[in-house]
């Protein structure tokens, strides 16, 4: 079990999904993807699944606060103490404040956050792509740049914070997802997050 924990920061499209499976899977750690869990909740027909599924049916987001509850409560979880993979939280500036407070708490902090660079085109180029290969209808270019542009707008200036303190590895989110994968294991070796006799 390695200690390590991250964030993967990337637009959709970015493959940040492909690639938080793989480093999860090489570090022993669990993915914590605010979207499966609000989905196994909502599949669950939990109370919290009860709660979300009522805002996203009414077509808004899930507010900060519930998002930061259900994040704070998965990694309280047994599997992830030791370490995770944060992928889709802190989306905006106030849950980096959130996620901060929590993990100081437990005498935390994120280890390395990874950012997959991907130019707009190529992400809008991805996603339209794979809304064909799925028969997602809902995935329209408008609908997706409009997800890009928010992302821009409340998820790209978290990066600011991380570089800041110096734990940002940008990788290059165009090639192959082998090529893509060794270069950020790469960047996890020389933070001594991933001994290099890692499989």
């Amino acid at each position: 079990m390695n200690s390590a924990k991250l964030l993967i920061v990337g637009p959709q499209g970015s493959g940040k999904g492909t690639q938080g499976v793989r480093i999860a899977e090489d570090l022993g750690i669990p993915v914590v993807s605010t979207g499966d869990v609000f989905r196994e909740n909502v599949k669950g027909g939990t109370p919290l699944g009860q709660r979300v599924k009522a805002i996203i049916d009414a077509g808004d987001l899930v507010p900060d606060s519930l998002t930061g509850e259900v994040v704070r409560d998965r990694l309280s979880q047994d599997d992830a103490r030791e370490g995770f993979l944060l992928d889709g939280y802190p989306r905006n500036l106030g849950q980096v404040s959130d996620l901060d407070e929590f993990l100081s708490s437990r005498g935390d902090e994120l280890d390395a956050v990874i950012e997959l660079d991907v130019p707009r085109e190529e992400s809008i180029e991805r996603i339209t792509l794979r809304a064909k290969e799925q028969g997602r209808s809902d995935d329209t270019e408008e609908v997706i740049a409009n997800r890009l542009a928010i992302y821009e707008r409340e998820t790209a200036p978290i990066l600011d914070v991380y570089r800041a303190r110096g734990i940002v590895d940008r990788i290059d989110g165009v090639g192959s997802l082998d090529e893509i994968t060794a270069q950020i294991f790469a960047a996890l070796e020389a933070r001594g997050l991933r001994g290099s006799d890692a499989a």
